[in-house]
């Protein structure tokens, strides 16, 4: 084996040696002749040289272009990282974007003083989830959060205010304002498959306490126009006033459970208060004609001795509507109107209300006209 490789050795040796052959070279500067000899030696050892050359510059250009494809790989995936990164700001700031606009459509809404509250409470903004971390973005969009969060604790704090403003006003009448809150929620017990949670669970704690705030005023406001505080009728005389009295037909002390207003017969009558027509008929008990209101909260007032009535059963009145005209009908010496307000059914002294007229009657049209029966 050992003599046959040498031999295949020297056999490649022998033919690269042999591609070879000594050259002769001849010069001529215009006056010598110069001649050179290149041996097969010489010429072997170039050609070893360009090939090693040639080797050597394919190897480093795949190291090179390994070297590049590795880069390329890395500029890609930075410029990935790059991209995600701009999409998860652009998201985020979207999102506190939405967040704001929901926070002033809320604001704009809640003190326009004409929403319903069903529609103020769709509008309720969510919490903030998460930060923003391009510094710039996040102090501008701070700026504008501070401004709106700034309006809602005012606004809190002037409803606050009112709502106890108007309590007052209410509590002189002998009435709790916790009467005259509107609405209710109720209902069996049912548990909610999936997990689920209540619509309004991520909403903006400082944002829903504004919200119950002002809708605990706006209740108390709209039970404001249930309170019956206007005068039944215009340029009357008073006759007889609340409470015990000497009966007018027997002559001994009897109780009076409103107040006459004496004028000519066919003065108009006027409904103190929004309400619902209770009676509007004839009453044998010796109120004659007599129209009853509900206003809700157990409010009711009582237009006795009418000439004629003008409105009927289940019909629903305005305050200031005309609801009769003054007469002597019924139990009656003369033409007058007698006039009641009753809290659950019980007569109570109609002077403080009539009296605290303009009173309430501011604190009714604060509301935005948004009063009603109940």
């Amino acid at each position: 084996m050992q003599v046959s490789v040498q031999r295949k050795n020297g056999g490649w040796g022998s033919k690269f040696r042999g591609a070879f052959k000594s050259r002769d070279i001849f010069l001529h500067d215009g006056r010598s002749l110069r001649r050179f000899t290149v041996g097969r030696r010489a010429q072997a050892a170039a050609t070893g040289a360009v090939l090693g050359l040639l080797a050597w510059s394919g190897y480093a250009t795949v190291q090179y272009a390994s070297a590049m494809t590795s880069d390329v790989a890395t500029m890609q995936r930075q410029v990935a990282d790059m991209q995600q990164d701009v999409e998860a700001l652009r998201t985020a700031a979207a999102e506190r974007a939405e967040v704001v606009e929901q926070r002033q459509a809320f604001l704009s809404a809640m003190l326009s003083g004409q929403a319903d509250p069903a529609d103020v409470a769709r509008l309720l903004p969510a919490a903030v989830d998460g930060d923003i971390e391009d510094p710039r973005i996040a102090a501008e969009f701070e700026q504008i959060e501070g401004m709106q969060l700034s309006l809602a604790a005012q606004a809190d704090a002037a409803t606050r205010a009112r709502y106890r403003q108007t309590a007052a006003a209410v509590r002189r009448l002998g009435i709790d304002p916790r009467r005259l809150a509107q609405g209710g929620v109720g209902g069996p017990f049912e548990e909610a498959a999936g997990g689920a949670t209540p619509a309004n669970a991520d909403v903006d704690p400082r944002f829903a306490q504004l919200f119950a705030s002002w809708r605990q005023m706006e209740q108390l406001e709209q039970g404001v126009a249930s309170i019956p505080s206007m005068m039944p009728v215009q340029g009357a005389r008073w006759t007889s006033s609340f409470g015990v009295r000497s009966d007018p037909f027997r002559g001994r002390a009897a109780m009076h459970g409103g107040i006459d207003m004496a004028g000519p017969i066919g003065t108009p009558i006027y409904a103190t208060a929004d309400g619902t027509v209770a009676t509007a008929a004839w009453n044998s008990g010796g109120y004659g004609n007599l129209v009853e209101l509900g206003h809700g909260a157990g409010i009711a007032t009582r237009y006795g001795h009418l000439s004629r009535i003008m409105v009927r059963d289940g019909e629903r009145v305005r305050r200031g509507q005309v609801i009769g005209l003054m007469g002597s009908t019924g139990r009656s010496t003369g033409s007058h109107l007698h006039y009641e307000v009753r809290i659950d059914g019980r007569a109570v002294n109609p002077l403080p209300f009539l009296q605290s007229g303009q009173a309430l009657a501011a604190l009714q049209s604060s509301s935005g006209g948004r009063g009603g029966s109940r």
